[in-house]
């Protein structure tokens, strides 16, 4: 019985260290939590394969029927908008820049950034449900690719291109890219608005592909290990209808800081949404430039911060130099960014770059096609920013000024339509012949050319508003409160230590006067009255 005993005192011994050893092991672990209420991989209509952009469209449309019809409204996706301020038919379809010219007559090429499948010439049917482009603002693998060329269709088979090139161009997987789908990143927004005007950082200046990953210095908002913030933090989107405009932008946002959950209809993307109109805690006095200087001014001290130049003026009349070899003419500078190009002329390229500055109340009037053109005005303004110290509506505005020199039509004293890209003898990057590649692009939107080329000196403004500094590095008091200031071209206010106003220097040199006669006046006195 003892034995016995002991035994089953041992057992028992054994079973409670073997429970508590099983009791010591960490829990399963749970599953990780996803930030959405569907997993795409799971969806029956995409585990297949998809030969064309439109079939993954159409899978999409399955669920989210009502997304199309929403893209449809959007200016990502006409391309177009009328300004009910100035009437103007605005958008990238009807105007001229000091870039690569036009769209217009280069749709093949261009399409790479529109959120449509198919846009050829200005018969594509934007009425398709189905030609709307999912994936290129929702893929989140990164190899969703939209090449040149091919009218804003994927390539899903290797092709060769252009014909007999010998260049391959790789075909992508749309089933995988499409069972991975999410939210917009930066990097999707990006793939478009960083590379904007012919490159990466070209057009705007504060838009470039270092803000994929960017840090603090570089911008506080969208920081990748702090506030990482994406594009439609600011941009908030609702119905896929994205707020902030560069044809009707908000130049000066009088409402405080947007509650949310509240119903409200003014612009999210404005600085004054999140911070309100005294957004400077411990110094109360800078608060009193709100109401005249726009955030931007202070706190964006240079554009072009992230190692990656930004192109500040291209001239296209110096095209059409060739090599040894007979092919276009390439040069680059010591970081190896290209400075002049055989099929598009000399470029100058800036980094950290100080912006202009001027008055803006967000009306944008632009040149467009037909405009009567006076040479011996130029250089003619593109677009140009209006506003004045007076009117009410506007603010002190950093802005990138990008300066050109673009082709012209000398008889119809017009600026003219480029058919720049494209394998057919009228590209001009292909043939680098002016008359032809002109005649071309102006029969593309129906307007004359004379056959006659010249060259124009443009200017075009764009507003500076990302890449925002933290607040150690905004502006500093003396650098606009001084001669020869940042604000020094910005007419009609008075800056303290800027520079004079006659009768506020008037009253001030007389009221000095007035003291230094007191004091003499007064030791006067006093040494009269010492002698007696």
């Amino acid at each position: 019985m003892r034995i016995l005993r002991k035994a089953m005192l041992a057992m028992m011994a054994m079973t409670i260290v073997a429970g508590a050893v099983e009791a010591a092991e960490p829990p399963p672990p749970t599953a990780k939590l996803l930030k959405t209420t569907a997993d795409h991989s799971k969806f029956k209509e995409l585990q297949k394969s998809f030969q064309s952009g439109p079939e993954v469209t159409k899978a999409c449309l399955g669920c989210h029927t009502e997304a199309s019809k929403q893209i449809h409204q959007t200016q990502h996706w006409k391309w177009e908008y009328i300004n009910p301020a100035t009437n103007q038919k605005l958008g990238k379809r009807h105007l001229v820049n000091n870039f690569c010219t036009s769209v217009s007559s280069n749709y093949k090429s261009c399409a790479s950034c529109h959120i449509g499948y198919g846009l050829t010439d200005d018969k594509f049917d934007f009425a398709s449900e189905e030609n709307v482009d999912c994936l290129v603002c929702h893929d989140t693998t990164g190899k969703y690719k939209k090449p040149a060329g091919f009218s804003g269709n994927p390539v899903t088979k290797d092709t060769e291109f252009p014909p007999g090139s010998g260049k391959i161009v790789r075909g992508i997987d749309l089933q995988n890219i499409a069972l991975k789908v999410g939210k917009t990143r930066r990097e999707t927004c990006g793939t478009c608005h960083f590379y904007g005007g012919g490159g990466d950082g070209v057009k705007h200046g504060d838009l470039d592909s270092s803000l994929d990953h960017p840090d603090k210095a570089l911008d506080v908002h969208m920081d990748a290990d702090g506030n990482n913030f994406t594009c439609v933090t600011c941009h908030k989107t609702e119905g896929h209808q994205v707020p902030g405009s560069r044809y009707a932008p908000t130049a000066m946002d009088k409402d405080g800081a947007h509650l949310r959950g509240k119903a409200d209809s003014t612009n999210p993307a404005t600085c004054q949404a999140c911070h309100g109109q005294t957004p400077h805690t411990q110094s109360a006095k800078l608060n009193d430039h709100t109401d005249k200087v726009a955030c931007q001014t202070c706190h964006i001290p240079a554009f072009a911060r992230g190692d990656m130049p930004t192109k500040m003026s291209w001239d296209w009349s110096t095209a059409g130099k060739r090599d040894a070899k007979g092919k276009p003419l390439v040069i680059t500078n010591d970081d190896g960014h290209v400075t002049y190009n055989g099929i598009k002329g000399d470029f100058v390229l800036e980094e950290n770059v100080r912006p202009e500055y001027m008055w803006f109340n967000g009306s944008v009037k632009y040149t467009l096609m037909g405009d009567d053109i006076d040479k011996s005005r130029q250089p003619i303004a593109i677009n140009t920013f209006e506003g004045g110290p007076d009117d009410g509506k506007s603010m002190i505005w950093p802005v990138k000024l990008f300066r050109g020199k673009q082709p012209f039509d000398p008889v119809h004293r017009t600026l003219v339509v480029t058919h720049l890209a494209g394998e057919d003898d009228t590209a001009y990057w292909k043939n680098m012949d002016w008359e032809k590649a002109i005649a071309a692009g102006m029969a593309a939107v129906g307007k004359p050319f004379s056959g006659k080329v010249d060259f124009i000196e443009t200017v075009a403004m764009w507003p500076i508003t990302h890449m925002v500094a933290p607040k150690e590095k905004a502006l500093a008091c003396n650098e606009c409160h001084a001669r020869e200031g940042r604000l020094d071209k910005v007419e009609g206010i008075y800056i303290p230590g800027r520079g004079g106003n006659r009768l506020v220097d008037t009253l001030g040199w007389l009221a000095s006067a007035a003291i230094l006669v007191g004091v003499l006046v007064h030791g006067l006195i006093r040494f009269v009255n010492r002698k007696h």
